[in-house]
């Protein structure tokens, strides 16, 4: 799977679904007054308002190694999932002041068959969108398609909790607050998204240690090659989304001479790059 092109393609997939379905949410949110729909209709419209940077993300991401950036520009995509995830939260801060206001006043309001009907769409439509995201991102291992999913989820919900609002309020008027507590707890989904995607983005960002999993199947290999047991320890991988960089150091004996310790290292390094896609730099140690 091409990742440029997957993430464009998804990117705007989201825009066109997710403007469709914010013009349908707020024009229902308006007829009925529902504070609910109408936090529900821009959480919507975020979705598509992050998509086009999305799409620009993938864009720069995918732009070549430069002087000035030698290990490519594939961290874009960390830095595009904080921002979502600062969209969000402010979305999430506006939407529970609302609630909150509604709540104090005691306003309720009756949604309505349409209501019910434009919801119960936008939930398939969006559960649909976030699937595609997560299988763009476990397919190409994408970050960013990650968050777009998890954005595209966590409206998804929203919605749903909506409609067990619309549904409850349906057969009876005594719970007026309803629509104010449904606001909450969408502005609580939102602001947990946000902070799981800003959790993710900001990990690989600062580095994050290299997975067990990896390191017994580069030892697996490297035993392919040299039976001797040389000993890899200190591994560290440097994430740079579109290039991948892992260090680490064997053990040779002293008598080795330097030119066959450089072709074991060498044949070592060429291994992992034809096996795990990845450049490697290997710290040759005396054996004690």
């Amino acid at each position: 799977m091409d990742k440029l092109k997957a993430q464009i393609f998804e990117g705007i997939l989201s825009v066109i679904v997710n403007a469709v379905l914010f013009v349908a949410k707020f024009w229902v949110g308006l007829i009925t007054g529902s504070i609910a729909l109408i936090a529900d209709a821009w959480h919507t419209l975020s979705d598509s308002l992050t998509s086009i940077f999305v799409i620009f993300s993938a864009k720069l991401s995918s732009k070549k190694p430069d002087k000035n950036h030698p290990f490519g520009h594939g961290r874009w995509e960390q830095i595009s999932s904080i921002f979502i995830a600062f969209v969000l939260g402010i979305i999430a801060y506006d939407f529970m002041i609302n609630s909150i206001d509604r709540f104090r006043s005691k306003e309720g309001i009756i949604f309505g068959t349409l209501a019910l009907v434009v919801t119960a769409a936008s939930i398939v439509a969006k559960e649909l969108l976030a699937q595609y995201a997560f299988y763009i991102g476990r397919k190409t291992d994408n970050v960013i398609m990650k968050a777009e999913g998890w954005h595209h989820r966590s409206d998804s919900l929203s919605s749903v909790v909506v409609l067990i609002g619309i549904i409850i309020t349906k057969f009876t008027t005594e719970f007026w607050w309803m629509d104010s507590i449904l606001g909450m707890f969408c502005s609580l989904a939102i602001f947990y998204a946000a902070i799981q995607i800003m959790k993710e983005a900001i990990s690989k960002l600062l580095g994050e240690g290299p997975d067990q999993k990896l390191i017994d199947k580069i030892n697996e290999e490297v035993r392919k090659i040299y039976n001797n047991d040389l000993k890899l320890h200190h591994f560290h991988l440097h994430n740079y989304i579109t290039q991948k960089e892992i260090t680490f150091h064997i053990m040779l004996k002293g008598d080795v001479t330097i030119e066959i310790g450089h072709k074991i290292a060498t044949d070592i390094e060429n291994m992992i790059k034809e096996q795990f896609d990845m450049s490697a730099t290997i710290h040759i140690e005396p054996l004690e």
